[in-house]
């Protein structure tokens, strides 16, 4: 009989480990962002916060081995930065700074683009 792979083992735990660490980093430019820039680029830094919830659902539900809601919240993620990636790219001017999911995550080396990829790769090919 094959072996359960549970979504927060082997590899899951690569991938709960960097959803924890962008949760941190995406979380932590938001809240210094709105607490002392919010009129200079209001949209892009509440995108920035919704980016870090994002990341926190999925790391959480990751952890505690909720498939459903990591699927979610991973799809969530995917919609959102093709979203934010085509809106920047069609109306930069909207844009007065930079969020996680801004030109599909360039400035993350693209990887905000590939982490939900890989999560939704791994979380169908894992069982919870």
């Amino acid at each position: 009989m094959p072996e359960v792979r549970r979504i927060n083992s082997g590899p899951g735990k690569v991938l709960l480990a960097v959803y924890i660490l962008f949760a941190i980093s995406a979380g932590a430019r938001s809240v210094y962002q709105l607490a002392t820039q919010f009129s200079v680029a209001p949209l892009a830094y509440l995108l920035s916060a919704f980016s870090a919830a994002v990341y926190i659902v999925a790391a959480l539900a990751i952890g505690f081995r909720r498939r459903t809601l990591a699927l979610t919240a991973v799809w969530i993620e995917l919609v959102g930065v093709i979203g934010v990636g085509l809106f920047t790219l069609l109306a930069p001017e909207d844009f007065a700074d930079d969020t996680v999911w801004t030109d599909f995550g360039i400035g993350y080396g693209f990887f905000p683009l590939i982490l939900p990829v890989l999560g939704l790769l791994w979380l169908w090919r894992s069982q919870d």
